[in-house]
């Protein structure tokens, strides 16, 4: 038999490494495999005499098409290689089978890289015997099934080198009846998948927007509409503290000799109550004055219900608390306009609220 394994088609010629690669991974693939084929039974069959020296490098190439990535079709050619012996009638026998093989694949990835194959499917075989030294020749075709196993490593997403082993049953030679045989083979099998991994798209966030630029994005922005000056807090509103305070309240006047709050002071008054309200830490001292006329402990008398009256409307007419309000009449000794004129004595029978303690105000920045 010759012995010329230059026959084996070598497997980096068989794969399209020139193929222009797609954007992601095909679901097609093509490879070829090397492996040694042991035909069974061969010299442990009591008609052989001698065995001769075999020729059991095996070789095939395939293309495939994966439904997902566990499961999928390969459709290829093989050929299993030789078998030499000399048979009792001192006939040499030279046996070979090849031919085209359909069956499905299934595959188990157990690692980051690594997996497990499993097959089954059947070739269409064909089957000779160079008998005799080519003096006599036999073949039959038909077909055999075969399962398989394998162990798999991707060096990329495209590149897989397997380890394989398969079992073929009923190679048969029914037309002469001079053969039956099974096979197992042994080898290794590079595939190419064609394509590329498609790199996972950056997906690139818009840019918070913040419309009053008070450090806050709109998303978040309870208070959209905070002047840019002041500090905000989580919620994008702004930061108030009680600052210290102390100022007077002027205006609030009284005709002569009387206790009742001219109807011009009212407004003023309204004003007052605003700003208490506004302000809840704050506290008042309301003082009372009069004009530089008639009896001066009678005038003291007078600031001190001046001074009363305003009180009283606070808390019964605006609901300010009592604590907050403290009542003092000054009589005619902190007078606006010395003297006893008719302008001095209308502008010191008034009302001063001198306001202390801690007006809330918005934090800077």
């Amino acid at each position: 038999m010759m012995k010329n394994t230059l026959k084996v088609v070598l497997l980096t010629s068989m794969l399209p490494f020139a193929a222009v690669a797609e954007q992601e991974l095909t679901p097609w693939y093509v490879g070829g495999g090397l492996g040694i084929n042991n035909y069974e039974p061969n010299c442990d069959l009591k008609t052989m005499k001698v065995c001769g020296e075999d020729d059991p490098y095996a070789w095939d190439v395939f293309g495939g098409y994966l439904f997902n990535d566990y499961f999928g079709v390969e459709l290829g050619y093989r050929d299993l290689g030789r078998a030499e012996w000399t048979d009792y009638s001192d006939k040499r026998n030279d046996v070979g089978a090849r031919g085209m093989a359909l069956g499905l694949v299934g595959f188990y990835p157990f690692a980051e890289k690594w997996s497990l194959s499993a097959e089954a499917g059947a070739m269409n075989y064909l089957l000779s015997n160079k008998k005799n030294y080519n003096t006599e020749y036999y073949s039959d075709s038909g077909i055999a099934p075969y399962v398989g196993v394998g162990v798999g490593y991707n060096f990329t997403e495209n590149l897989k080198l397997q380890a394989k082993y398969r079992r073929y049953e009923n190679l048969d030679d029914d037309a002469y009846d001079t053969l039956s045989m099974e096979s197992n083979y042994w080898g290794l099998e590079l595939s190419y998948r064609f394509g590329e991994t498609k790199p996972a798209p950056v997906v690139v966030a818009a840019a918070p927007i913040d419309s009053d630029n008070d450090g806050v994005t709109d998303d978040m922005d309870m208070c959209p509409d905070t002047p840019s000056t002041h500090k905000v807090d989580e919620k994008g509103c702004t930061l108030y503290e009680d600052s210290p305070v102390s100022s007077r309240l002027e205006g609030v006047l009284f005709d002569n000799d009387s206790a009742d709050l001219k109807a011009e002071s009212h407004d003023r008054l309204l004003k007052a109550v605003k700003y208490l309200k506004d302000n809840p830490h704050t506290t008042v001292v309301i003082e009372g004055h009069a004009s530089n006329v008639g009896n001066a402990d009678y005038n003291m008398a007078l600031s001190e219900r001046r001074a009363q009256t305003i009180v009283d409307t606070l808390v019964q007419d605006y609901g300010i608390d009592a604590n907050r309000l403290e009542a003092v009449g000054y009589g005619v000794t902190r007078p606006i306009i010395e003297g006893s004129s008719a302008e001095a004595n209308k502008q010191n029978r008034r009302i001063d609220a001198v306001v202390s303690g801690a007006e809330t105000r918005p934090v800077l920045k």
